[in-house]
């Protein structure tokens, strides 16, 4: 069984670390390079790099701060934001990323998974996906999630992994920030509709709430922010919580 992971997310703006919540009421969290560091040693098993308004400035993501980043760290790293072509991929990947994540391009230009995935391998693609439940339907959003798409989330979960995408990160808009646990319906419906990896993110607020996600669902990860961020808990403080909960843990 794949030991599961715990990834620290870093949502980028004007150079900062910045949270919200239901990705609204954006406040500063941080220097992503520090933090990066100080995540690495303390365990984390992954980090995710988020430019979150690259898409709405419609410009590129922050190679600089991308290197200046991995210069820092010694583990897998996922980069998102404003990569519209195999080029913008290859770019991040040069800059010291392990892993593109591609969201509101990847819906717009469906070929684009399928390219990238030629280029660097399945394993280097990650389809993000932020989804809010509506009148009794879980719909996708993109640009930052201030764009419905009226696309159905598990119908596009299957059609990213047909075109290509390694892993999954999937985002409920109506948990995220708001501390009460992750989206474990919608989560289940991805993770039976594929047979790709699929990261938990949206809703985190204690260390029970890990325990859940990874025993009520077959996510393979789960990912925070604020609670991280903010000290409220701690990377190996939770590992060891969930490995006394017999959670197989990295």
């Amino acid at each position: 069984m794949l030991k599961k992971r715990i990834i620290p997310c870093f949502d980028i703006k004007d150079g900062r670390v910045v949270k919200g919540v239901n990705f609204v009421g954006l406040r500063d969290a941080g220097n992503p390079v520090e933090l990066a560091a100080q995540y690495a040693l303390a365990g984390a098993d992954e980090l995710v790099f988020l430019d979150i308004t690259a898409t709405q400035e419609n410009r590129k993501t922050l190679t600089d701060l991308v290197a200046q980043i991995a210069a820092e760290i010694n583990i897998p790293f996922t980069v998102g934001g404003g990569i519209n072509s195999v080029a913008d991929a290859e770019k991040i990947i040069r800059s010291g990323a392990d892993k593109i994540s591609l969201n509101s391009s990847a819906v717009k230009n469906q070929k684009l998974i399928t390219d990238i995935a030629k280029s660097l391998g399945t394993q280097a693609v990650v389809v993000a996906i932020d989804t809010k439940l509506i009148d009794g339907k879980w719909q996708v959003f993109i640009s930052g999630g201030k764009v419905a798409t009226g696309l159905d989330t598990v119908q596009w979960a299957q059609q990213a992994e047909q075109l290509g995408a390694g892993e999954l990160l999937l985002t409920s808009m109506n948990n995220d920030g708001t501390k009460a646990g992750f989206a474990l319906d919608i989560l289940n419906l991805i993770c039976d509709a594929v047979s790709i990896p699929v990261i938990a993110s949206g809703g985190a607020g204690n260390m029970a709430h890990f325990k859940e996600v990874f025993t009520q669902t077959h996510a393979t990860a789960a990912l925070a922010a604020s609670i991280f961020h903010y000290g409220e808990i701690g990377i190996q403080q939770l590992k060891d919580y969930l490995k006394t909960e017999n959670i197989a843990i990295r």
